[in-house]
């Protein structure tokens, strides 16, 4: 039987958790999981800011078209008796059927959708436009179809003579 030196055991150990660690460290920093970890993020405090402008700005304009109704107290009893508010309803134990919180959400949701929509329209709108202000410096040989620079005369790949186009 062959003995293990505690020192000898330690050291693989540590050389184990090294090559572990370096693995880890490879995985975590790679643009793909740098990238989805920083969009998790980001998506986080894009939430935030989406469900603050439906808050603070658009149910409240909805609130006042349609005379403070909250939709979100909308039920009905399906078992239980008749209760005024849900409140009442949830304090007796009854069992409704709360229609109204659904209505709730499917407006959050088309509300959302549509900030987003907006939101992305105009971003995209903005990407589009930082495209279009890149300089051009180079064109394509009539004759061999080679990149050559803008303001070449002669191509450098055939020899061939450019007429100036104006």
């Amino acid at each position: 039987m062959k003995k293990i030196d505690s020192k000898q055991l330690k050291e693989k150990s540590k050389q184990k958790a090294k090559l572990a660690f370096e693995d880890y460290k490879a995985f975590a920093l790679k643009g793909n999981a740098l990238n989805m970890a920083i969009g998790v993020v980001l998506g986080g405090a894009f939430t935030a800011i989406v469900n603050t402008i439906v808050s603070a700005v658009i149910t409240p304009l909805i609130s006042l078209i349609t005379s403070n109704v909250d939709l979100s107290t909308l039920f009905i009893t399906l078992k239980g008796g008749e209760f005024d508010t849900l409140e009442a309803a949830k304090a007796a134990g009854a069992i409704t059927l709360n229609y109204g919180e659904l209505i709730n959400a499917i407006i959050n949701f088309i509300l959302i959708s549509v900030i987003l929509f907006i939101l992305v329209k105009a971003l995209t709108k903005s990407n589009k436009k930082e495209e279009e202000k890149v300089e051009v410096t180079t064109k394509e040989c009539p004759y061999c179809l080679s990149t050559i620079p803008l303001k070449a005369t002669r191509c450098a790949h055939c020899t061939s003579e450019l007429n100036e186009e104006k």
